[in-house]
């Protein structure tokens, strides 16, 4: 199957990223991988759309810094982007709604013949600096089709699909129905019997793709926040500029750590009322 005949794909991850660790980052180049590997995918765009602040999760930091800490972390990527409108909102933001605002987004852009293919821009914007040219990147749209838009999360994500109030059921079913899944296996997650318990997600387990990660890499925002209160390095857990990002504005201690702690999570506040 040529380039032009697979199906275009961009992986979106929403999420605190409260900080983003190089877990957050490898998940894009493990889906990468997976989907590739398949044959039938060319993976284009990956974004990462931190929460907004009316999520009130406990610890939850201000969406500037997140959403810095998030873009210092890709300042290298030539495929991988922040985008800050999901943080920006007055109110949280059901998942769901920022895929379908993302979906709009990539179709309107490949309408305007805006290509959404960062990997090509990117070799090309690394030509132009070898020949020593400021032209910045415009796309070139190559294919009729907008690309595939699949929600990229760990198995934990997947699994609180199950909570009580935590998700819309329908909600649930227009993601991995509509969109699809890329699900990075954890530590003593089991995706794929939940899919199995699961009556919608078995339902539509074939656009639920559930990528194993065999290097295990247990990194997560709770420890790196909890070594950062213990005074305890986090270097190599996260990419440099965002630890000395972090240091530089003596983020996370134990105060912000008890930020929202009285608050009731945004879902359960407005899933509960409703019922």
């Amino acid at each position: 199957m040529s380039s032009q005949e697979k199906t275009k794909v961009v992986l979106l991850a929403c999420g605190s990223f409260n900080p983003i660790t190089n877990m957050h980052l490898r998940m894009f180049e493990l889906a990468r991988d997976h989907l590739e590997d398949t044959g039938r995918y060319r993976v284009v765009k990956g974004i990462i759309s931190p929460v907004g602040d009316g999520y009130k999760k406990k610890g939850l930091i201000e969406a500037c810094h997140r959403l810095e800490m998030a873009r210092l972390a890709t300042q290298d990527s030539d495929w991988i982007t922040v985008d800050d409108w999901e943080s920006q909102q007055p109110e949280w933001v059901e998942t769901v709604k920022v895929v379908r605002h993302h979906h709009a987004e990539l179709t309107s852009s490949e309408n305007n013949n805006d290509d959404v293919d960062t990997v090509r821009c990117g070799k090309r914007r690394k030509l132009e600096k070898n020949k020593n040219t400021h032209q910045s990147c415009s796309y070139i749209n190559t294919e009729a089709d907008p690309p595939h838009l699949n929600l990229l999360c760990g198995a934990d994500i997947l699994e609180s699909f199950g909570i009580p109030n935590l998700w819309k059921p329908e909600d649930i079913e227009e993601i991995v129905d509509r969109y699809g899944v890329a699900c990075i296996t954890r530590y003593g997650s089991d995706p794929e019997k939940f899919i199995n318990q699961s009556d919608v997600l078995y339902k539509h387990r074939k656009n639920i793709h559930v990528i194993r990660e065999w290097v295990t890499n247990e990194i997560s925002a709770t420890h790196v926040r909890r070594a950062l209160r213990r005074g305890q390095s986090i270097r190599y857990l996260l990419p440099d500029p965002v630890v000395r990002y972090i240091n530089d504005h003596s983020l996370y201690s134990a105060e912000s750590e008890q930020k929202n702690a009285e608050v009731i999570l945004a879902p359960f506040q407005r899933y509960t009322s409703t019922n």
